[in-house]
């Protein structure tokens, strides 16, 4: 609306910005009381061009943005924010979609799509962590990929012994990966120095993806110790049976406020622990465990499981209990969601662990 100045103003009113976001572009399209009012624009991908957009075309206005969780991150979430944008993050698989939306697929759609659904109030954002918080969980996730690239080397190793013929003493059956082990493969000989060559620059960066994991682990030891909102916690957490260094930087990194987590159920749904369910009339059928997870918390947590069902005569007993009436590998997730319970109340109440609790 227009005020007696000739100055436009829109004042508490709201638009709703859909954004589809690409690395050299993005497109958006914006909504106002239910009404499509602009569309099919791309602009530079920059938080700044986008709020000043806004605010040139619409003054005053109450601006709510949002756009899909993926390769570009939070940054521009928490750069729009700043610039008086409200804008949130939303999982792709959780927009309202139509079918001819899902077979005429194209960035204007999925701006329109947003738009509409944000419009709507059909949307849920998921946690926008601060960029300190990011950082932190960025050591830790690396310190992931650096065992994952660890393991192929070695699977690349294994393979090349396999092919080439070559035996594996008894010594080393134990100790597969030690120092030893490792001295060991340096020794062996190909007939070509081209075979050779690839199996020796293989040995290489296997001892350089070693000493970096041991700096990596370092470095998440200082963080620990260092980051203000980890160090009062992980004592705690420490506490737990199961949980160990990694697995403890592995939730403060991973959750990084457990306050956002109003019950303990919450906290089971996040890591992925809850059940898969369908329901229709009086017919409930169990999926198994839900495809939505955390990918980085799920497999630690059951691991971990396992550990405190050996460790904690009352998770032990309820281990027991549970094996007499389903199979072995269904009643530790049982366990690890009992653990991660126990992992909530010492979390939020700053206590340590107490062995031996039934409930």
């Amino acid at each position: 609306m227009q005020t007696q100045n000739n100055k436009l103003s829109f004042k508490n009113q709201d638009f709703y910005i859909g954004i589809d976001v690409h690395k050299k572009q993005w497109t958006i399209c914006v909504s106002h009381l239910n009404r499509i009012v602009h569309k099919k624009t791309a602009i530079d991908p920059v938080a700044k061009t986008l709020a000043t957009f806004l605010k040139r075309r619409y003054p005053d206005g109450n601006y709510h943005a949002v756009y899909e969780a993926g390769f570009s991150g939070f940054h521009a979430a928490r750069e729009l924010n700043k610039l008086g944008v409200n804008c949130m993050v939303t999982h792709p698989a959780d927009i309202p979609t139509k079918q001819k939306e899902r077979i005429n697929k194209n960035d204007r759609v999925d701006a329109r799509k947003l738009s509409r659904s944000l419009n709507n109030h059909d949307l849920d954002g998921i946690y926008i962590p601060d960029k300190v918080s990011e950082e932190y969980r960025y050591l830790a996730r690396y310190r992931d990929c650096l065992i994952k690239d660890q393991t192929r080397m070695k699977n690349r190793i294994k393979s090349a012994l396999y092919q080439f013929g070559f035996k594996v003493p008894l010594a080393f059956e134990d100790r597969r990966w030690s120092g030893q082990f490792i001295d060991w493969l340096a020794t062996l000989r190909f007939d070509t120095g081209y075979a050779q060559y690839a199996f020796e620059d293989q040995i290489t960066q296997l001892k350089q993806m070693r000493l970096r994991l041991t700096q990596t682990l370092k470095k998440m030891k200082t963080m620990v110790s260092e980051a203000a909102p980890m160090s009062p916690v992980y004592p705690y957490l420490l506490s737990v049976p199961g949980i160990g260094p990694i697995t403890a930087v592995a939730l403060l990194t991973e959750i990084i406020d457990i306050y956002r987590f109003e019950k303990p159920e919450q906290l089971v749904s996040f890591i992925g622990l809850a059940p898969s369910v369908v329901s229709s009339d009086d017919k409930e059928t169990i999926h198994g465990l839900t495809p939505r997870r955390n990918k980085h918390l799920r497999s630690m947590l059951v691991e971990a499981a396992w550990t405190a069902a050996a460790k904690d005569p009352a998770l032990t007993m309820k281990f027991g209990q549970l094996c007499r009436r389903m199979a072995r590998n269904k009643a530790i997730i049982r366990i690890a969601k009992m653990l991660v319970n126990r992992i909530y109340y010492v979390w939020k109440n700053k206590k340590t662990y107490v062995e031996g609790v039934v409930k």
